[in-house]
């Protein structure tokens, strides 16, 4: 046994250094590319009087929004991206993306499920109420020239609408049984907007009848 205790320290040692290089090599290179989180395009805050008239106007069923961007002024912008984000009522978070080219564009119009659809048939998300609306402006290059975020509040046969900041409410005088409520902050100005409700400060409120509903 003694004859052969140099040759086994040997071994050992020589495995002793193996496993220090390598842990120093992982040291050296970081976090894999996996582990490692992607940085958030950034562009330059937009003058209000340059951000569209932006709306999200619910449908009589509650399960669809019509996105409504315009007077887009953006400059240099060629082409947007825009991405509804909600949560359901079971707590997933779900998206609905899109990109659409701007260029000599004034006014554009999408139609947003809530939900998901397979060879014409419908699967609608239960308990969406609250989600975010974000908007990417591009120009020729795909360069990011301008970034709004807002969020969104999906309300229906209460009287109290409020933004999700709880920094707007409008109490409305008669309760509007089956009608739709979509209170968010839309960027922009514009008088004589579609389905407007209130517009007041920053905030508006838009409704799936079109009816100007009175309240305060």
């Amino acid at each position: 046994m003694k004859k052969y205790l140099p040759i086994i320290l040997l071994i050992v040692g020589i495995l002793v250094l193996v496993g220090v290089v390598v842990l120093v090599k992982k040291a050296t290179q970081g976090p894999t590319t996996e582990n490692t989180p992607v940085e958030e395009e950034t562009a330059p805050e937009l003058a209000k009087e340059l951000r569209p008239f932006t709306s999200l106007i619910p449908k009589s069923d509650g399960h669809w929004l019509k996105l409504r961007v315009e007077d887009m002024k953006v400059p240099n912008a060629v082409s947007l991206d825009y991405e509804l984000l909600y949560k359901t009522g079971d707590g997933r978070t779900q998206g609905v993306p899109g990109t659409v080219a701007i260029k000599g564009v004034g006014l554009i119009e999408r139609d947003l499920l809530l939900g998901s659809e397979s060879s014409g048939k419908f699967r609608y998300d239960q308990g969406v109420e609250k989600g975010t609306l974000t908007l990417r402006f591009r120009n020729d290059k795909g360069k990011l020239v301008a970034k709004l975020v807002t969020d969104w509040h999906l309300q229906s046969d209460g009287p109290e609408l409020t933004s999700v900041d709880g920094k707007f409410t409008y109490t409305l005088n008669k309760t509007a049984t089956g009608v739709w409520f979509v209170t968010m902050m839309p960027f922009g100005t514009k008088q004589g907007a579609s389905n407007v409700v209130v517009a007041s400060g920053d905030y508006a409120i838009f409704s799936s009848d079109g009816l100007a509903h009175s309240g305060k």
